[in-house]
């Protein structure tokens, strides 16, 4: 396994794309702060150098199926083109992971990994290797969404919808503000406007699965550096973002193991 390969065959299938788009460049940049996450929380376990490698291999390629989404779409839109399903039809179908991996035993892991990292909830009867590369996949890729939302522009994050003029005065989907508020992660077919992709970022923490990173998202205050990110001219937008907020915290310091 080498991950300096998988780089370099990476860096050579982004030749495809113009990578002055900036679209694409916000998904570069997340694609490699994903493997140091991926890195990061490997570490924290205390994996294995060889499932660490695993690990940082499947960050580089879990958003691969994106580029061409946004370049035959001009947006991320899963309602289109499922990026992750893509994904691992762009790897495995024609063998590019062959120009990733030298070898195929990790191949089934790597396809269950990325074909998993975004779905509402893991598929079932996965083995103990397949299960352990979706999670850690899953968590990064939530962690660096948070510092996506706080640094990267709203127009390269919504390139389709959004709208300096009206983004302040939006309102939360009654029925996101109540599955947040149950803890539960919002489903793409629930949002409507900005606000509710915003606060579906938020609710990344109802899915993460350890406790390194819950803790993560509490140390660097992501909470509320996302909420107050957008100025809420609505008032029961304002209200409930607040009410958002709360629940966020008390649910991140009641689950962190002390």
């Amino acid at each position: 396994m080498d991950f300096e390969l998988a780089e370099k065959s990476f860096q050579e299938y982004l030749k495809n794309y113009d990578i002055n788009d900036g679209s694409i460049a916000l998904k570069i940049k997340h694609t490699y702060e994903v493997v140091k996450k991926s890195e990061y929380i490997a570490n924290g376990l205390r994996l294995d150098k060889e499932n660490i490698e695993l690990a940082k291999i499947i960050a580089l390629l879990h958003d691969i199926g994106r580029f061409e989404q946004i370049k035959e779409f001009g947006e991320f839109n899963d309602k289109k083109i499922e990026h992750a399903e893509f994904g691992v039809k762009v790897l495995f179908d024609n063998g590019l992971i062959r120009k990733f991996m030298d070898e195929n035993k990790y191949d089934n892991i790597i396809y269950k990994a990325i074909y998993n990292h975004n779905k509402y909830k893991i598929e079932e009867n996965l083995n103990e290797k397949e299960l352990l590369q979706c999670k850690i996949i899953r968590d990064a890729d939530k962690l660096d969404n948070f510092r996506v939302k706080e640094k990267d522009k709203l127009e390269d994050m919504f390139p389709k919808i959004y709208n300096e003029k009206t983004i302040n005065y939006e309102t939360i989907s009654e029925k996101v503000y109540e599955d947040f508020m149950q803890h539960k992660c919002i489903k793409l077919e629930d949002r409507k406007t900005i606000i509710d992709y915003w606060v579906c970022v938020i609710a990344f923490i109802f899915d993460l699965n350890f406790n390194i990173s819950l803790q993560y998202v509490k140390e660097n205050n992501y909470i509320d550096i996302l909420v107050n990110r957008i100025e809420y001219k609505n008032d029961t937008t304002k209200q409930k973002m607040e009410d958002i907020r709360k629940c966020a915290k008390e649910y991140i310091d009641d689950r962190i193991i002390k």
